[in-house]
């Protein structure tokens, strides 16, 4: 059914393609003060669905979903059942937090957890620390100053966490409940929170409930919640049409049967849709009761027939100035609070009071939290929105605006009402879209890169303006890129690009150097390798400080697609432009990119000279000088955790974090974790490793680059596997997941999540599956992987061919070991290729070899810190020193092993341990005292003579005389108090 309204909108009532609007609550005016939190209206109907969120009360914290999920078209009473819930677990002495999003603020950053964390406003803070972290974001929505700007060293990802970590701290205190309507209209920033906080649940008596529509929740909510749909930790209730029988009855019992059949039949069964129909119905009988035709009884034929122009029936009876305050409520939104209404609407507080005395009395005005005036329904905020002429909105929110200035109301609050009321070159506008872009950099990148092309509308597209729209538009650019717009930031910056002229090189070179690593993480190698070599010979050439930043994007693009040594002399020529220019920054960073590209190529003297003279160069600098060198930064770590320097790895990986996070490179974090992860895989910090490739994945994903999330999956996967028990299927899944999600690239990244594979196959019981992912990933002879992986590579074949009993290939594979760990020289490498050697050893029965190659292994590992693979090493030495006959020593390395293994959260070595566990010598139960007391000859003839031999026979067996077995024996009969050989018997046999 659709009407078309006064002002020639279409409305579609009946479908889900409606746009506007939610369910209605109260049809009449309501006696509740909390209309903002909990429904007034008898809930009608439900009950299955009620049901379903009261036992999620009741199992709070303890297995129960920690995220609801309430879908259904438009009006069909999802809010009403969310408003019920929030009433019964406020009930139970929980803490409720109830927000919405809203139809025309879906650039306002965090807008719906902003409404919601407001009720925190006048509750003692649980946890002021976290609480003060995200108040900077969440708070300023309201018409008064914000709390500060969002401090420099945000990140949205920290954000995210700290956002966790406040709704876990505030669920201790009973159970906490956040409950976001309408979220098929909330901001990107709030989509990317309900994202990370469906992924992770937080953890105890929490629980998130939203309501939002299907067919209008953005696709990556929608994808996000599918996924975790099957899982314990999501709860979906899909909301169908209400039955006659409740509807009639719950809603209008007074009516008469037919006329009620009539209005559901209508209505569809849709809550919103009959009440409405309903409330007209009876609006018009009033008015036929007071005029005259009242006897002509009512056709219901005669009713309107839209919703639109149902809900607009109500304004009619407004005065002219009820309706425009009315259209400044609606306009204002978060800011209608009385003061900025006065002014903005050029009334008196008298005329005010009057008019939002008479729209209260109607029910269109309520007051929600913090003082705001706000409709009774979104849907009414809708209907008078747009059916507010247009130049009359404009005028409003250009006075909004100005207001909001005045008052001192954070720019993006500002921003709001310009964009929507400025369309010609405006500086202060401009200014004002400028300042909202910077501070929503850092945490909401979507917004910012809106008000960003707000601004460019604005400026002037005149030579006078040429180089800042450029600017404009690198950092529109920049911010799309980490807000996951990765293929429209790159068609920016093409823009930017053709368009500087001769003198703007600086800007020209950020550009060319910002495209290619957006086409890198867009896994678009050739293309960025393409673009730099073209920019370096273009004629006039760069400069010898642009030469620098384009030769180190350009050496950066190996080992992803091209081979380190195809790009060395372009290295060797940027190291040497950095040295001339004096540029240590420069020089650090190139030989940074030689230390990671030696040390993968397995030229690990090389590699160590570079890493020091760049550890020595990076470590003399302050941190501000740092801000162009986190990727170095991260590729020093790298290649100092190849050459199994852990420390120094860990320490600048720690110093890269810092440094991006405060400069906002939020694209380099991913490397920094997983160096980070990788380290601490290698100590045996699983635990920790975990949170790190966890945090590099919710990056990955909102950056939006496939290849670098593969990347982050396959080193996951590895956390995974060796922090999961044997077999664990859900190790696997990582891996596959990390392979699926690389596809069909065939560089270094792929190699790496093939490898995880082959692992996670292995240790669940697959060697078929593992041989084939792993030279999968490397070839038959395994040089397509980087020489230090190929002897723990090699180690894992070893094992594969054995369990599939082909010695030969186990054979080949362990020579193989060898010779790459020696020529590595790496301590590690030694260690993986020695516990090759010794499964064959083991194989073929030599024990005594098998332990001592076993047991130098873990020294090995021991010396250079890797306490994973001494783990590892001591668990498999032990059997092995048993077998050898050192039972005291395998039990020692066993102890030590499980310690290390269980220290270190390590389930695949705690594992290990139990299939190795030495068997505890049986201790034979000690003797009776009167057994104890015969000596060895006598307890040897007490024994015969309860066999039934005769004195003679045992002194015939025992070389004895029979006087001599008589006299032991009488001293037996003493000691054992019996008198009898058959008493003498009975004894022996119990004992």
């Amino acid at each position: 059914m659709c009407v078309r309204l006064p002002n020639g909108l279409p409305f579609n009532v009946i479908d889900n393609a409606v746009e506007f609007g939610r369910e209605i609550t109260h049809v009449g005016p309501s006696d509740d003060a909390a209309t903002h939190h909990d429904g007034g209206s008898p809930l009608v109907g439900r009950t299955a669905e009620l049901g379903l969120l009261d036992a999620v009360i009741d199992r709070l914290g303890h297995g129960t979903p920690s995220f609801v999920d309430i879908t259904g078209a438009a009006g069909i009473g999802k809010s009403r059942l969310m408003a019920e819930f929030c009433l019964h677990a406020r009930r139970r002495g929980m803490t409720v937090l109830r927000g919405r999003a809203a139809e025309y603020e879906r650039h306002l950053p965090f807008h719906p957890f902003a409404d919601a964390f407001a009720d925190l406003d006048h509750r003692p803070p649980h946890a002021p620390d976290l609480l003060d972290e995200v108040s900077r974001v969440f708070g300023g929505r309201g018409a008064g100053p914000s709390p500060g700007p969002v401090p420099a060293t945000a990140d949205r990802f920290g954000l995210h966490r700290s956002v966790a970590g406040l709704m876990a701290r505030l669920g201790r205190a009973g159970g906490l409940v956040v409950a976001l309507d309408d979220v098929h209209w909330a901001d990107p920033a709030s989509l990317e929170l309900l994202d990370h906080l469906v992924r992770h649940p937080v953890p105890g008596p929490v629980v998130l409930v939203v309501a939002r529509r299907d067919r209008q929740t953005p696709t990556a909510l929608t994808a996000a919640l599918t996924r975790e749909a099957g899982t314990e930790a999501v709860l979906r209730i899909g909301l169908a049409p209400l039955a006659e029988q409740e509807c009639v009855e719950g809603l209008a019992p007074d009516l008469p049967r037919d006329r009620a059949a009539h209005l559901y039949a209508a209505g569809e069964g849709n809550p919103l849709y009959f009440l409405s129909l309903l409330h007209a119905y009876r609006e018009d009988a009033a008015r036929r009761r007071t005029s005259s035709s009242a006897a002509a009884g009512i056709s219901l034929g005669e009713l309107p027939t839209g919703l639109g122009a149902l809900l607009l029936n109500e304004l009619a009876p407004l005065t002219p100035s009820q309706h425009r305050t009315l259209e400044v409520i609606a306009v204002l939104g978060d800011h209608a609070v009385s003061p900025v209404i006065r002014r903005v609407a050029g009334r008196t507080d008298a005329e005010l009071d009057d008019d939002l005395d008479t729209l209260a009395r109607r029910d269109l005005v309520r007051r929600g939290p913090g003082g705001r005036m706000v409709l009774r329904h979104p849907v009414i905020r809708t209907l008078v929105h747009e059916s507010t002429a247009v130049r009359r909105r404009v005028e409003i929110h250009q006075a909004a605006a100005a207001e909001l200035a005045r008052i001192g109301a954070p720019a993006v609050d500002q921003a709001l009402h310009v964009e929507r009321s400025v369309t010609t070159w405006d500086p202060q506008a401009y200014a004002v879209l400028r300042k909202a872009a910077e501070q929503t950099a850092s945490t909401a990148p979507t917004s910012c890169a809106h008000w960003l092309q707000a601004a460019l509308r604005l400026l002037p597209d005149t030579a006078e303006h040429a180089a800042e729209r450029r600017d404009l538009m690198l950092r529109r650019a920049r911010a799309l890129g980490v807000a996951g717009g990765l293929r429209e930031s790159r068609d920016l910056l093409h823009q930017v690009i053709s368009t500087a002229g001769p003198d703007e090189t600086g800007v020209r070179t950020s550009a060319v150097v910002l495209c290619a690593l957006t086409e890198r993480h867009l896994g678009r190698y050739p293309e960025a390798i393409a673009l730099l070599r073209r920019e370096l010979s273009r004629q006039p050439e760069p400069s010898p400080s642009d030469r620098v930043s384009i030769g180190l994007e350009l050496s950066s693009s190996a080992p992803h697609n091209a081979f380190y040594p195809q790009m060395r002399g372009e290295v060797a020529r940027t190291l040497a432009d950095a040295r001339v220019l004096g540029n240590e920054l420069g020089e650090a960073g190139a030989l940074a990119v030689a230390a990671f590209g030696e040390a993968y190529e397995g030229d690990m003297a090389a590699a160590s000279g570079y890493a020091a003279q760049a550890a020595g160069l990076l470590d003399g600098l302050p941190d501000d000088d740092l801000t162009a060198l986190c990727e170095p930064l991260g590729r020093l770590g790298w290649a100092e955790a190849f050459l199994g320097r852990f420390t120094d790895a860990e320490r600048h990986a720690d110093r890269g974090l810092g440094i991006a996070r405060r400069s906002g490179q939020i694209y380099l974090l991913p490397l920094l974790l997983l160096c980070k992860a990788h380290v601490r895989i290698q100590t045996c910090r699983l635990r920790s490793a975990w949170e790190l490739a966890d945090e590099a994945e919710d990056i990955a994903r909102g950056i939006g680059s496939s290849e670098l999330l593969a990347f982050v999956l396959a080193n996951k996967a590895q956390v995974r596997v060796a922090a999961s028990a044997p077999g664990d299927p859900e190790a696997l899944a990582a891996a596959e997941e990390a392979v699926a999600t690389m596809g069909a690239s065939d560089n270094w990244r792929a190699s790496m999540a093939w490898c995880m594979l082959g692992y996670a196959a292995l240790t669940g019981g697959d060697p078929y599956r593992a041989r084939d992912a792993l030279l999968r990933a490397g070839g038959d002879d395994l040089r397509g992987l980087q020489p230090s992986m190929r002897p723990l590579l090699s180690e894992l074949l070893v094992t594969a061919a054995l369990s599939t009993g082909d010695v030969p290939s186990a054979s080949a594979w362990s020579e193989r070991a060898h010779r790459e760990a020696e020529r590595l020289g790496l301590p590690v490498q030694r260690a993986s290729a020695m516990r090759s050697a010794a499964q064959l050893a083991l194989h073929h029965g030599d024990a005594v070899r098998a332990a001592t190659l076993l047991s130098e292994a873990a020294a090995e590992c021991a010396r250079s810190g890797a306490v994973f693979w001494e783990a590892r090493s001591l668990l498999l030495a032990a059997p092995a020193m048993t077998a050898a006959g050192f039972g005291a020593r395998g039990a020692a390395m066993w102890k030590q092993g499980h310690r290390l293994a269980t220290g270190g959260g390590a389930g695949l070595l705690v594992g290990l341990a139990e299939m190795t566990r030495p068997s505890v010598p049986r201790t034979p139960p000690a003797a009776p005292p009167w057994l104890a007391s015969l000596t060895v000859r006598e307890r040897e003839i007490a024994e015969l003579v309860a066999e039934g031999l005769t004195n003679q026979a045992i002194a015939t067996r025992l070389y004895l005389s029979p006087r001599t077995v008589e006299t032991h024996l009488s001293r037996v009969f003493r000691k054992t108090e019996v008198a009898t050989r058959s008493g003498l018997a009975a004894r022996m046999a119990r004992s």
